[in-house]
């Protein structure tokens, strides 16, 4: 009545080893799977290069719409020293490893002028922006505008993603 069934029963060890199949990605061999790296990579470097030239498929929600752009423009178009910001903290900070305690005070001074100067700035600047945009985009939230022109404003302009489309002193918006 019964039959058999011709082979070995596998020990625990060969069955086990049978179900350990990944699920994140399909067994494949080692010239596939560097393929499929190199194709990742080519789209990652693809979207980073979008998102660098601020094509709006390609940007994050915070970054995204007609009236971030504009805060982007408008920032980007306007010289300002704030954008200097962490250079002139990082040099304070060496000058204050300087042991001349007038150079560490003069040091402490430049920083806190400085701070006080941004933060007052963005204060200001938070509030044009938020005024302007108001006026251009009527209906349009400008809920964190300020605060995202405001920190784009303090990054270094060649450090700034995505990449300034205007330059310093222009008009266009």
């Amino acid at each position: 009545m019964s039959e058999k069934k011709g082979k070995p029963t596998p020990s625990r060890k060969e069955a086990q080893a049978k179900l350990k199949v990944s699920s994140l990605s399909p067994a494949a061999s080692k010239e596939a799977k560097k393929a499929l790296k190199a194709q990742a990579r080519v789209r990652r470097l693809e979207t980073r290069a979008a998102y660098m030239r601020g094509e709006e498929s390609a940007l994050p929600l915070r970054d995204r719409g007609q009236a971030r752009r504009f805060v982007r423009n408008y920032v980007d178009q306007q010289k300002s020293i704030t954008e200097y910001f962490l250079v002139i903290i990082i040099f304070v900070l060496f000058l204050t490893v300087i042991p001349v305690a007038s150079v560490q005070l003069a040091a402490i001074a430049i920083m806190y002028s400085t701070m006080i100067f941004v933060a007052v700035n963005g204060f200001l600047m938070s509030r044009k922006i938020k005024k302007v945009v108001a006026e251009k985009f009527p209906g349009e939230s400008t809920k964190g505008l300020g605060l995202y022109g405001w920190m784009r404003s303090t990054q270094l302009r060649r450090l700034r993603a995505p990449a300034p489309q205007v330059g310093p002193g222009s008009k266009k918006s």
